[in-house]
């Protein structure tokens, strides 16, 4: 019993910082009203074979390798005055995979490769634990929107597979998928917006021609 109040006091936590329990989850700011336009404010990026390469299983920060063009990306991003972060599932983290300081070092390589990203927003639990966070709920997008001070509507989502499309969709947010091998026709013909790499996401999201 003590694990699992550990465990979901643990819903989200930041990244590269020291863990420690975080506020519960709430709900997002204000619905959108019909016909209302809504400028992106925010972009919010899967991590694993989005910004970086998928490695199943990983715990070794010196194997993180960015995915192309992830930080000409992120730097397109920051210089249009957007704010950042990642939303990630990390369910070995529950499963006692992976731990909590290696999980917080993987982070940090990937500002060091990439740049600083304004929040880190994680879920460490598996699919049957029924938790909130876990994408395909909406319930990291709604964090990390909280955090960085927008609405979830007002974040633009970013991801490789149909988890990260059906979150966003969930917490009324766009969102482009960027295929990776990994990827299922499923997946790819359900997204509602297509692009073949990240940066090219990013000038969608950003309303930019490619």
């Amino acid at each position: 019993m003590a694990r699992l109040r550990d465990m979901r006091r643990a819903v989200v936590t930041g990244g590269p910082r020291p863990a420690r329990a975080e506020e519960p989850l709430r709900d997002g700011g204000a619905a959108r009203r019909p016909g209302e336009a809504v400028r992106v404010r925010a972009v919010l990026f899967d991590r694993d074979g989005t910004l970086v390469a998928d490695v199943p299983g990983n715990t070794d920060w010196r194997r993180v390798e960015p995915m192309p063009t992830a930080r000409e990306a992120l730097e397109r991003v920051r210089v249009r005055g957007l704010r950042t972060a990642v939303v990630t599932n990390q369910s070995a983290l529950g499963r006692g995979g992976l731990r909590w300081p290696e999980l917080r070092r993987i982070n940090a390589r990937v500002e060091e490769l990439l740049g600083p990203l304004d929040a880190w927003v994680v879920c460490p639990h598996d699919r049957d634990f029924g938790c909130r966070c876990r994408k395909p709920r909406p319930g990291l997008v709604i964090e990390a929107a909280r955090r960085l001070g927008v609405r979830p509507q007002e974040c633009a989502v970013i991801g490789d597979i149909g988890s990260d499309m059906a979150a966003a969709r969930a917490a009324g947010a766009p969102s482009v998928l960027v295929p990776t091998a990994q990827t299922s026709a499923e997946d790819v013909a359900a997204a509602p917006m297509v692009a073949p790499d990240l940066l090219s996401a990013v000038r969608a999201v950003l309303g930019e021609r490619t």
